[in-house]
């Protein structure tokens, strides 16, 4: 409505006052085609062609909307209201083009208690709600394909033909079985539950409806029950709800894995058109028709290559002695850069063992003279021929101090050409340093 009004505003033109009002009732028909509203009566009236009209007003006084109910609305109302009663109105905005007033066509229309019934709908609603009965991740799936579908709904109703109908037309193949409910009253909600605990129990289908036509929130009311919430989430199977029409939200559709707008859209959605299906299936055999023939001439192509190939076993062998032949000569020369290849490997493995015992040999060499060098320079033989001499005692123990000696005492003296006795005949013992 909103593009409907600038687009209003931004044309270009001067309008006639009966155009100016057409555009606007269209663009108050497009924008709001079904509506509810909840106000006071005030200034009521019947025409004696039992038409309808009042204002519906805020209980403040702050806003006042035209209203007008038609004679078939007030049949089905089954009342009449007076001024200062609160009601709640369904229908659609117009314009009343001789006056151009803006005017509410009521279609249905209920007395206030509703409004209490609603706060009832939202206090269950909350609480069910945070138990997680409604909860999307616990929506279960529906069958593509089911054998049979079981309608919980009135035996009397219109909502039975309509989905048995639908049913019949789209999928006929499908068993439906129904089981009974009242579906408004206040025996409605026990009965919906045996009903839905009866398909639980004999597990004959393999998806659930729970639907009724269109009515008044008090119509209604039975879906809204705990009880009827609880069995939903409870059976084994998928449920599909659809109860009233498309503006109708009753706490079975939030329960239920899927909600259908109406009875007949939920018979839609539970089982797909045969047509179709059957459409479907047929291209999918004429594609798997062609596939096996194409195998199966591809596999009888292949079968007269191979028996062209065993009609010549001769030139077979020939080919394969020819293949014989090339890997003989291949495997005689890759033996021969082999053995090249090693004895190389091994001639400078020998040349390399050869440098390293010689470099080793003189290395040790080498290191054998230092020692005889260092071991000739310590021989005490070449120190006694210095001038050097060895003493012993009779022990055979070697005087290295004065300390050691007394007057008279034999000893022996080693020089580096023979050994001497001697005695000693005094001892001087050398001065301290300084």
């Amino acid at each position: 409505m909103n593009e409907r009004v600038g687009a209003l505003a931004g044309a270009r033109r001067v309008w006639s006052v009966a155009g100016l009002i057409a555009a606007v009732a269209e663009a108050v028909d497009a924008g709001f085609p079904a509506c509810t509203v909840r106000g006071e009566v005030s200034g009521f009236s019947r025409a004696a062609s039992g038409h309808c009209y009042f204002n519906l007003k805020d209980p403040d006084g702050s806003a006042a909307l035209r209203c007008a109910m038609f004679r078939r609305a007030a049949q089905l109302a089954g009342w009449l209201p007076k001024d200062g009663d609160a009601v709640e109105l369904r229908g659609r905005l117009g314009i009343y083009e001789p006056r151009g007033e803006l005017q509410f066509v009521v279609e249905a229309m209920q007395k206030s208690g509703a409004g209490a019934l609603y706060e009832r709908f939202l206090r269950l609603k909350a609480l069910l709600d945070a138990e997680g009965l409604f909860d999307a991740a616990a929506k279960r799936p529906l069958p593509p394909f089911p054998l049979a579908i079981g309608i919980v709904t009135s035996l009397g109703g219109a909502a039975l033909h309509d989905v048995a109908t639908t049913l019949a037309r789209r999928s006929p193949h499908v068993r439906v079985v129904v089981y009974p409910s009242l579906v408004q009253g206040v025996d409605a909600p026990a009965s919906l539950c045996a009903a839905i605990a009866a398909a639980s129990a004999r597990v004959e289908v393999d998806v659930l409806v729970v639907c009724r036509g269109g009515g008044s929130l008090e119509d209604l009311w039975a879906f809204n029950d705990e009880r009827v919430v609880r069995a939903l989430r409870a059976a084994p199977m998928p449920v599909v709800s659809g109860v009233g029409h498309e503006t109708d939200v009753t706490l079975a559709d939030l329960a239920a894995d899927l909600r259908a707008p109406t009875p007949t859209a939920a018979a839609e959605l539970v089982a797909l058109a045969t047509v179709p299906a059957r459409e479907l299936l047929e291209s999918h055999r004429s594609a798997l028709m062609r596939r096996t023939r194409a195998g199966l001439e591809r596999e009888a192509q292949r079968l007269d290559r191979l028996a062209l190939r065993l009609a010549r076993p001769s030139e077979t062998l020939a080919r394969r002695g020819h293949g014989l032949d090339l890997l003989a000569q291949r495997l005689a020369a890759a033996t021969a850069r082999d053995l090249a290849r090693r004895g190389a490997a091994i001639d400078a493995g020998a040349a390399r063992a050869h440098s390293l015992v010689a470099r080793t040999l003189a290395r040790q060499t080498a290191r054998l003279d230092a020692a005889a060098i260092r071991l000739d320079a310590v021989d005490p033989g070449r120190v006694l021929a210095r001038g050097y001499a060895l003493l012993r005692d009779d022990d055979g123990h070697a005087l290295s101090s004065v300390a050691q000696l007394r007057p008279g005492q034999p000893v022996s003296a080693t020089l580096h050409d023979g050994d001497a006795a001697l005695e000693v005949r005094g001892v001087s013992p050398a001065p301290p340093a300084a």
